[in-house]
């Protein structure tokens, strides 16, 4: 999946492009009943952030996209959508409706018209035309704009048929691409990476200082440096003693919302061993045939065919005895995702998952089965935990309160470290700490980098000017300036380090593919390539059953190193070293099991439907594109960064509070 949305980065715009045109035609144009008309009302400002041809977007354009956005996914905000790329996602909406017009395929106000009624007519096959005026603007505000983001919408849709009409799969190009997908492959490979080589130059003190003399300018600060004492409070220190009854606990848990009282889910499995590479097709089919007899119309099976189907066929001694079923319930956790189980969360009560899932060299099917409740006994620890974090979280905020108060009256962090060390829980040398010369963005010990740390220092510009209680790592911190250096062109010393990296850097980049082709020409076959990136400290290793798509270990996934793998002969090493992004590859066929061709009718008409769409859409993605930068060089599409900056400053990225603690998430926490 993650190589599939790569695919697509260089048609980003298309891509956000179907999701602002689907919001576009439902829920684009909103109106809060009832708002207040203001200046400051985003959804209301006639301000244009961007023309395309005769057509003009204003902020109020954007805002209702975003807006609309946030309800569709239930308030989430994501770092990759921000005002830029709504824009343009709205950018390509106008100039698929002007592309659609120039060619005489705009909607006709008939095709606008047939839509609307087939959506909204009454139970007798009428438009009710009253009811939809109050419908429309009851949900989406404005029934003119609505009705023009349908025709947008038919206009797109009558564009794609037009461009991709012409657009065929031949049947050799659906064999090879059958022949592509289940040929398997014994792979040896080397990533070398410049990290890893720049690891290995050293170079002298002399060779340092000239390249330091060389490039003084980048390494100017172009912000004052400060160094900082601050006093530490530890949220954890600070909480420990604090007492918690089993009533308290008792309390909480029943507040929670039932959904944090899922000790997991029960999961069903049947496993399918493949004993040899040849005959994995075979078993994926065997597979395949089963899911086919246990899904119903709604892709359910009972938990007692899904049991008896897997005391029949599953090869997993350990479930097969249990009717497929595991010894636990499954519970997700985001911190160590599990490759198999976790899609079975997503899945309904009684689901079986769709199709086979490879994974560690067998098929598996899944079934979906009831949630199992968590009692109070088995949550109350963690609950625990949570409430002591929360609660510890509180005091050490109001006692890093009281220390900043007393810090300004005395401006002696050690004698204010004795006097609320017993109540932190913390020795007063642990609550002492100092920095040293830092600016915005540094990596400070114990801190991080960590933007309110950096903000709670900008007031202070004098010794002994006390700043702000600031959340870091573990706790808060309460900072006091001891000096500070302004803006200016370091000495050799200061930089040292980050001079060493540089030139190591430069120097791998400029070493790297000399070193691959070096590595290339001492190999005498695929079976050296393993030992020999080990022994140059680069990544290597041999993956066993490649596949197309799949990840090559260390060297990553990539349609280069799948059409390099597939153009190999059994015992060939790459001739060249192959470039992928920052690393170079070198690849080996150690064995190769081609497809076995036995399956291929039965698959042959969904490979060819799958590459009809895939390609039907790359030309509709390439043309659209083309039309984009064409109008671009014409000065058809104009874009105000002025105003899109005023936007996007006027919103701050939310950041969560450092030194939150950790623990459930239970609702109403932090």
């Amino acid at each position: 999946m993650l190589k599939q949305l790569g695919k697509l980065e260089r048609t980003r715009n298309i891509v956000i492009l179907g999701f602002a045109v689907l919001m576009a035609v439902s829920l684009i144009f909103f109106y809060a009943p009832g708002r207040t008309a203001s200046n400051l009302d985003p959804s209301r400002n006639t301000e244009v952030v961007a023309k395309v041809g005769s057509q003009t977007i204003t902020v109020a354009d954007l805002a209702r996209v975003k807006e609309n956005y946030m309800r569709l996914t239930g308030g989430r905000m994501f770092g990759q959508f921000g005002n830029r790329q709504f824009l343009d996602g709205l950018i390509s909406k106008y100039v698929i409706m002007q592309e659609a017009e120039r060619l005489g395929l705009a909607a006709s106000n008939a095709e606008v018209a047939e839509k609307i009624r087939a959506q909204y007519k009454n139970a007798s096959g009428e438009l009710d035309v009253e009811k939809y005026k109050q419908s429309i603007t009851a949900e989406y505000g404005d029934v003119e704009k609505f009705e023009n983001d349908t025709r947008a919408d038919i206009s797109q849709q009558k564009l794609r048929a037009f461009l991709s009409a012409s657009v065929n799969v031949s049947d050799e190009e659906v064999e090879e691409e059958f022949r592509r997908r289940n040929s398997s492959f014994n792979v040896s490979y080397i990533s070398l990476t410049t990290d890893k080589l720049a690891a290995k130059i050293q170079p002298s003190d002399e060779e340092l200082r000239s390249y330091f003399e060389s490039h003084k300018t980048d390494y100017r600060f172009l912000e004052p440096q400060k160094k900082v004492r601050y006093l530490f409070i530890n949220t954890d220190k600070a909480g420990s003693k604090l007492q918690i009854s089993d009533a308290d606990l008792k309390a909480e848990y029943d507040q929670l919302d039932p959904k944090f009282k899922e000790a997991g889910i029960k999961i069903q499995q049947i496993m399918l061993k493949v004993a040899r590479q040849d005959l994995d097709a075979q078993v994926e089919q065997k597979a395949k045939d089963l899911i086919a007899k246990l899904r119903d119309a709604k892709g359910d099976a009972t938990e007692q065919a899904f049991a008896e189907a897997a005391k029949g066929y599953s090869e997993d001694p350990a479930t097969a005895r249990n009717g497929g079923f595991l010894t636990a319930p499954f519970k997700k956790n985001p911190n160590k995702p599990h490759g198999l189980y976790d899609r079975a969360v997503d899945m309904h009560v009684g689901e079986v998952f769709d199709i086979p899932i490879r994974y560690n060299n067998n098929w598996y099917i899944l079934r979906r089965g009831d949630s199992v409740p968590k009692t109070f006994e088995q949550a109350k620890q963690e609950i625990l935990v949570s409430l002591r974090n929360r609660r510890g979280y509180g005091i050490a905020f109001q006692l890093a309160q009281k220390v900043h108060n007393r810090l300004k009256e005395t401006k002696d962090p050690q004698k204010v470290a004795q006097e609320f060390a017993a109540e932190a829980n913390m020795a007063p040398a642990d609550m002492v700490r100092e920095t040293a010369y830092i600016k915005p963005g540094d990596d400070v010990p114990n801190v991080g980098v960590n933007q309110q740390f950096e903000g709670s220092l900008v007031p202070l510009n004098n010794p002994n000017d006390v700043g702000e209680v600031t959340g870091i790592k573990d706790g808060f911190a309460v900072p006091m300036l001891l000096d500070k250096k302004e803006p200016r062109i370091p000495e050799f010393d200061e930089v040292k380090t980050k001079v060493a990296d540089a030139l190591k850097q430069q120097r791998a980049k400029e070493q790297i593919e000399q070193k691959a082709k070096d590595l290339i020409a001492s190999l005498s076959g695929p079976g050296d390539l393993k030992a020999a990136g080990e022994r140059e400290g680069f990544d290597s290793g041999l993956e066993e059953g490649f596949k197309r798509e799949s990840t090559l270990g260390k060297a990553g996934a990539s349609d280069i190193l799948d059409d390099a793998i597939y153009n190999l002969k059994e015992g060939e090493i790459t001739k060249t070293p192959i470039r992928l992004d920052d690393k170079w590859v070198i690849l080996g066929l150690v064995k190769r099991e081609n497809a076995n061709m036995a399956t291929f009718n039965s698959e042959r008409d969904r490979i060819k439907m799958t590459m009809l769409r895939d390609r039907q859409a790359q030309v509709f993605e390439d043309y659209i594109t083309a039309v984009q930068e064409r109008m671009k060089r014409e000065s058809k599409i104009k874009i105000y960064d002025d105003v899109l900056k005023r936007l996007d400053e006027a919103e701050p990225a939310a950041q969560p509070l450092p030194g939150l603690p950790g623990g459930l998430n239970f609702p109403g926490e932090g």
